[in-house]
């Protein structure tokens, strides 16, 4: 059995031994060892070489059935430095943990069977709704970010009654960077330009308009005369299917409430139809039209797209309110795939999706929080929250209270100003996460998901332990 090493900080010591110790079924037995400073976080790469010793023993450590030998070392996730260089000093793995030691069963049953956030079969359309109205360079440049959050095909949407006559030098422009791109319109004359010009799909022909695909080579989506005329769709597909040429047909998603929960029997009505045929679907209406946390609204609608094996989604971002559609999308796609390859919920592999709550927001109880507190002996501020409030404390004392203006007085802050901007901010963002069920973690900003800008090395963070997120 595997025997692991946990380094720690003197406050943190107890919690991680609790924790430790009512992991039921642990593969692998444990010992504590803390290195002599009070707060774990503050633990860093070079203190652990030279505070460790080699050949690294279990002598002088809390245990339990201890070997003499160590064979992996875990760090606190805060640990900052190179693990790898640690791994090659002591010649055993070294490995960060969780960020919060409470999260330390869920690291160690998503680290025995990994979930890679690699692969999906989805692709996302993202349409650029006012390209008519947009020069060409603005074209190719929305369609950059909109590759860099995940589309696959750049959607050139057209207007009514709007000219659109840089049309060929848009898709020529696009295809000159490698995009993929569809014209979406209802002029069939705008979708033979846009064919010619050598457009990879277009969006969207009718029975009565499928004479446009003998003249091009683009794909065609097909979509019925009106949402519910079902066998003008059926009768354009069995004619494409004759032809031998790909295509995609969408049945037409409906907004709320409109036709929606119709609109999605279509779609499984398309699908017992002909199984085998790729299938689009346009999620604007839902993203677009619902005032609602577009995150959740992308997870339900991949989480049915996944059901139905639907090939390509359409989406755009127009209203503040879905300015991050196409990074959700990206997100939800590739859950929703390891679900149903997996066989499993969509729990417990990302937290991308979670932009407002947390799963697990409040890690520590009142009674842990105030074990802790007693034994600080150093005048700085720690802030935490629990599910009853804020709590914050040195070594004059515990305070508790509901928000930052409850809390401010009783600090003794007012002639350190400095001092006093730090803790406003942490106590704002404390009473955020309390208000709203999110994690809160002092001196790190609170977690969005993918409702904000992060880097690429803060992505991995949304991952469960041992999954990866990386463009197919």
């Amino acid at each position: 059995m595997e025997h692991i090493l946990f380094l720690t900080g003197r406050l943190a010591q107890p919690s991680l031994e609790r924790v430790l110790a009512n992991i039921d079924a642990a593969p692998f037995t444990w010992e504590v060892r803390q290195l002599g400073l009070q707060v774990a976080a503050l633990m860093t790469a070079d203190m652990i070489r030279r505070r460790v010793a080699l050949p690294v023993m279990s002598a002088d450590s809390v245990s339990v059935n201890a070997p003499r030998r160590v064979d992996r070392i875990i760090v606190p996730g805060r640990c900052r430095g190179d693990v790898d260089a640690l791994s090659q000093h002591f010649g055993v793995p070294v490995q960060r943990g969780p960020e919060e030691v409470k999260d330390l069963p869920h690291f160690f049953n998503r680290a025995a069977q990994p979930i890679t956030l690699d692969e999906y079969e989805v692709a996302i359309f993202a349409e650029i709704v006012d390209a008519p109205r947009l020069s060409v360079d603005a074209i190719v440049a929305r369609a950059r970010l909109l590759r860099a959050d995940g589309a696959d095909v750049i959607d050139l949407g057209g207007l009514p009654d709007t000219p659109f006559d840089h049309l060929v030098d848009s898709v020529n422009a696009l295809k000159a960077e490698g995009f993929k791109v569809s014209v979406d319109s209802i002029d069939p004359q705008e979708l033979l330009r846009g064919g010619r010009a050598g457009a990879d799909y277009l969006l969207s022909l009718t029975l009565d308009t499928l004479w446009v695909a003998d003249e091009v080579a683009a794909t065609p989506i097909l979509i019925p005369r009106t949402p519910s005329d079902e066998a003008s769709l059926f009768e354009a597909v069995e004619i494409m299917q004759r032809s031998g040429r790909d295509f995609l047909a969408d049945s037409i998603l409906d907004p709320i409430p409109f036709g929606f929960a119709a609109s999605i029997v279509r779609y499984h009505r398309l699908r017992e139809r002909f199984p085998e045929v790729p299938i689009m679907m346009g999620v604007g209406n839902l993203t677009e039209l619902t005032e609602a946390d577009t995150s959740g609204i992308n997870a339900l609608l991949f989480g049915i797209c996944a059901e139905l094996n639907v090939a390509a989604v359409l989406t755009t971002q127009v209203s503040p309110h879905a300015r991050r559609a196409v990074k959700e999308a990206d997100w939800a796609r590739r859950i929703m795939h390891a679900a149903s390859r997996h066989q499993m919920l969509p729990k417990g592999m990302s937290g991308a999706l979670l932009t407002v709550h947390a799963k697990h927001p409040y890690p520590d109880t009142p009674d842990e929080i105030a074990a802790t507190a007693a034994q600080v002996r150093d005048p700085n501020f720690r802030v935490q929250v629990s599910a009853r409030g804020l709590h914050v404390y040195n070594r004059d004392g515990l305070r508790f209270g509901q928000g930052a203006f409850e809390l401010w007085p009783q600090l003794g802050l007012e002639a350190d100003a400095s001092h006093a901007f730090y803790m406003g901010v942490e106590l704002a963002r404390a009473e955020i996460a309390h208000q709203l069920g999110k994690r809160y973690v002092q001196d790190q900003p609170l977690d969005w998901g993918c409702a904000v800008e992060r880097s690429a090395q803060d992505m991995d963070t949304w991952c469960a332990p041992g999954t990866t997120r990386k463009r197919s």
